[in-house]
């Protein structure tokens, strides 16, 4: 008998808005324990904004969006605080700190939130850095390595605090494909190795494909969400022409849909 999945996030009648402008409304899904979830959509459809939305960036216009069943949307400052201990997140930019070394990046949320020692935190750091490939780095600066490394390192940073969701807005933008593959490659190690569960924003249909089992797609005309599922099956089977367009879209298009 299959063992039933847990539900790790809930969505729940969420509307994003700025004032009377509605970016989405009504969206319901769950993502579950061990998902790698991807939100996608069209340019401009609120896919980095559901992210702000989901790490209490901005709160919803209605609806609720819940942790293993306790609300976050309608919980204490101090609750709020002590969710986000188990989150790790990844911006576009990486969101390196430039004037800090990659040790002294990846030792800020231990030293902010643990009450390890000084050694303790140097050992965690050189263990972080080696499962992202960095081993022999701590001392170099941002600006020292490339783009891909510094993706890593951001992701080194990330899993310090050994979260339980991962959170990536476009892991993969401004990499080569080879890089990209490569950090989609780590993205499913360290999932295993960690036992986390990831949410991520992107467009790139190799890394949708490679490593996602769960999404939804956020339409721009309708404002809602018109696809959730597995994307290789919503490939297939969707019943709106828009999602399987999307899913099916050549790389030309793709760049289109970066925002």
């Amino acid at each position: 008998m299959q063992e039933e999945r847990k539900v790790h996030i809930e969505v729940r009648d969420v509307t994003m808005a700025y004032g009377s402008f509605v970016i989405q409304r009504d969206l319901n899904f769950n993502i579950y324990e061990g998902d790698i979830f991807v939100i996608m959509g069209g340019s401009g459809c609120g896919k980095s904004t559901l992210l702000k939305h989901m790490l209490g960036l901005i709160p919803p216009s209605a609806g609720d969006i819940a942790y293993h069943g306790t609300s976050f949307t309608q919980a204490s400052p101090k609750q709020q605080e002590a969710m986000r201990q188990r989150w790790g997140i990844t911006y576009q930019s990486g969101g390196l700190f430039s004037a800090m070394t990659l040790a002294e990046n990846v030792s800020l949320p231990l030293q902010l939130y643990t009450e390890y020692s000084a050694a303790d935190i140097e050992a965690i750091v050189a263990y972080k850095l080696s499962l992202v490939g960095l081993g022999g780095y701590q001392s170099y600066y941002p600006s020292e390595i490339s783009g891909g490394m510094a993706k890593r390192a951001a992701l080194a940073r990330a899993i310090a605090l050994d979260p339980e969701i991962l959170f990536f807005d476009e892991p993969s933008a401004g990499l080569d494909p080879i890089s990209s593959r490569l950090l989609d490659e780590l993205i499913i190690q360290l999932k295993e190795s960690i036992g986390a569960t990831v949410v991520m924003v992107t467009h790139e249909l190799p890394s949708i494909f490679a490593i996602a089992n769960n999404c939804v797609y956020l339409d721009n005309t309708t404002r809602t969400m018109i696809g959730y599922g597995d994307p290789a099956y919503l490939r297939e089977h969707s019943d709106q022409a828009v999602v399987r367009q999307f899913l099916t879209r050549s790389a030309a298009a793709a760049e289109e849909d970066t925002a």
